[in-house]
């Protein structure tokens, strides 16, 4: 749980001063609060309209948070935003959709926003549990984070994390790894 939270204070710091994020793959929205906490517009989605029921039945009216079903895959969201993040997201997206998942997710920010996306590192993999494994389909590391980001952001900034310690360091020993992307690529 302390992992988790870290991954989203990551997000919100690195957000202090937009006035709107988009999370992608929100799941139950548990850690999304941090997020509001710095944005004050946040719009929570996921493509299961049962984790949106649920995320919604458990908000709490002192940080409101606007709830979507949306499938980042199928299209890009319709509403534009500063900023967007997707944490623990990426690896369950198949690699064969990984450049349309990045490319609606930049299309849904403006030219000048910024995109956070974080992910187990491959290298963690040897010590994931089976189930985890199975579901993990498309886990990175550092450069091919980089280079991901890279088609779609003149700016990439990759950070390594372990535990709850976001660092700069060498990303093959890194648990999970965070990419920065600041101002869209025109495709």
């Amino acid at each position: 749980l302390a992992f988790v939270l870290a991954r989203y204070k990551f997000v919100a710091k690195m957000l202090v001063g937009k006035k709107s994020a988009l999370e992608i793959g929100c799941a139950d929205a548990f850690g999304t609060r941090l997020v509001r906490q710095e944005v004050p517009e946040v719009t929570a989605t996921d493509f299961d309209p049962l984790f949106i029921e649920n995320a919604q039945s458990s908000s709490d009216s002192s940080w409101p948070i606007e709830f979507a079903v949306h499938d980042m895959v199928s299209g890009p969201f319709p509403v534009k935003h500063e900023a967007a993040y997707a944490l623990d997201v990426i690896e369950h997206i198949p690699p064969t959709d990984e450049g349309k998942f990045l490319k609606n997710i930049s299309d849904s920010i403006f030219p000048n926003g910024v995109v956070i996306i974080g992910c187990p590192s491959i290298h963690s993999q040897a010590y994931a549990s089976l189930p985890s494994k199975e579901g993990h389909v498309n886990c990175k590391d550092g450069p091919g984070l980089r280079s991901l980001m890279a088609e779609h952001f003149e700016n990439v900034f990759v950070f390594s994390m372990n535990d709850e310690v976001v660092h700069t360091g060498f990303t093959p020993m890194a648990h999970y790894l965070l990419a920065i992307g600041v101002g869209r690529k025109s495709l």
